[in-house]
């Protein structure tokens, strides 16, 4: 953690790299940054957006044109802030690098990260930026009816000369994460430095629009997590046509599809994805769990992720989630590790009692990312993070206050233990 003197050393350093104060400028790399980045540390980076998310609760039906009781909301939020807060209540401090402005939003985000004693350095934060928020207006049964965003800052600000300055820190971190609020300028910069030390690349989609600039970096991603939506889009985009319609998980006649019926449907738009070079793609399918698939095997169980070093929970965490998930899938002699082989295990989700769908689908990768981070390996991870998007419907919040880590560790145990291989052969 920064003490207060590096504090307001980074932020004179900001200061000075913009250069007219009206507005931010291109950012230079100076000897003051780059004394600075010399000893970055070997953690998680997570690039993307940090946005104020306006949560309106009607207590009636909505009427048109008119105002409605019910109860308004101040929720801190953003893909990428929601995933690295996730990761640091399991145990792994994450480097964040975003951009917000000095205003009212702003500075709660601001004042949120440092209270729970994450690292502000990469946050760009100057004068002519509008920070990113979003104002959702639900239903009364709680699910989204209409939403606003303003997140222009994210692709204008977050520009990849801002990224540059903590190249150190993507070269020696074991895992990167960047979501698609980024432009396309902005992503393929942060892959190139990843690529560059061999950092593997975690591509969070965001939503089916945006989903698609994945085109332009898909040669650098080792992980993507889309939902079946976000999936069709990505492998339209990266087939540069549209092979690919949307699917539908209930029939016309109302009844819905079996899990292995509806992944045959998803098969050939995740196959285009690991044929163009990602080892792993996660389905997220809500309430179903998600599918994990992959060519071959051996990286089902086997991520190695360098340098890494657990916290003190991040070592509970992984030992008490070894002690309780282990052996199922511990032969991968089992899976055909051929390049025309299909493997794919698909995750159960758990019963919950649901309070707000918002921000399971980030908590599920930041439970993720975090356990890969304390070396647990990627089925037991995938357990996690589901567990992890289970305790995140149960809140209001986008992320639980906190983790019981002997409750994420149980119902770790419990979908990990309902896994099974819905899909293991060769794709002809």
């Amino acid at each position: 953690m920064e003490n207060s003197a590096g504090r307001r050393l980074n932020t004179l350093i900001r200061h000075l790299l913009l250069q007219d104060k009206g507005s931010v400028q291109v950012l230079h790399p100076n000897g003051l940054s780059g004394e600075r980045l010399k000893h970055a540390k070997s953690d998680p980076v997570i690039i993307g957006g940090m946005v104020l998310d306006i949560h309106a609760y009607p207590s009636i039906p909505a009427i048109p044109r008119t105002t409605t009781p019910g109860k308004v909301h101040y929720v801190v939020g953003g893909v990428a802030r929601n995933v690295a807060e996730c990761m640091s209540k399991l145990g792994t401090k994450p480097f964040m690098i975003s951009a917000i402005g000095p205003d009212m939003a702003g500075n709660l985000l601001l004042e949120h990260w440092e209270s729970v004693g994450l690292c502000t350095e990469g946050i760009l934060k100057g004068q002519g930026i509008e920070t990113p928020v979003v104002c959702n207006v639900f239903d009364v049964n709680g699910e989204l009816a209409a939403a606003v965003a303003s997140v222009e800052a994210i692709e204008k600000f977050l520009a990849k000369e801002w990224i540059h300055q903590f190249t150190s820190n993507i070269r020696s971190a074991p895992i990167l994460m960047v979501d698609a609020n980024l432009s396309l300028r902005s992503l393929e910069a942060s892959c190139q430095i990843a690529a560059q030390s061999g950092t593997p690349v975690w591509f969070e989609p965001v939503s089916v629009a945006k989903s698609k600039r994945v085109a332009s970096i898909i040669e650098y991603v080792t992980f993507t997590s889309p939902n079946e939506d976000e999936l069709i889009a990505m492998a339209n985009a990266v087939s540069s046509e549209d092979l690919f319609s949307p699917i539908q998980r209930v029939d016309n006649d109302g009844s819905t599809q079996s899990i292995e019926s509806f992944f045959l449907l998803l098969k050939p738009a995740i196959w285009v994805l690991l044929e163009k070079g990602v080892k792993l793609v996660v389905v997220t399918l809500g309430s179903d769990g998600v599918f994990l698939c992959s060519k071959g095997g051996a990286e089902f169980t086997t991520v190695d992720l360098k340098n890494t070093e657990p916290s003190h929970f991040g070592k509970q965490l992984s030992e008490m989630v070894t002690l309780n998930c282990r052996n199922q899938f511990v032969n991968t002699e089992k899976f055909n590790k051929s390049s025309s082989h299909l493997s794919v295990v698909h995750f159960p989700a758990l019963p919950a009692s649901v309070m707000r769908l918002t921000g399971a689908g980030d908590c599920l990768v930041g439970g993720t990312l975090a356990s890969l981070s304390a070396g647990l390996n990627m089925m037991q991870s995938m357990a996690v993070g589901i567990a992890t998007a289970k305790a995140a419907v149960e809140t209001r919040k986008n992320v639980p206050s906190e983790f019981c880590l002997a409750t994420i560790a149980d119902d770790a145990r419990r979908v990990y233990s309902s896994a099974r291989v819905v899909f293991d052969q060769s794709v002809v």
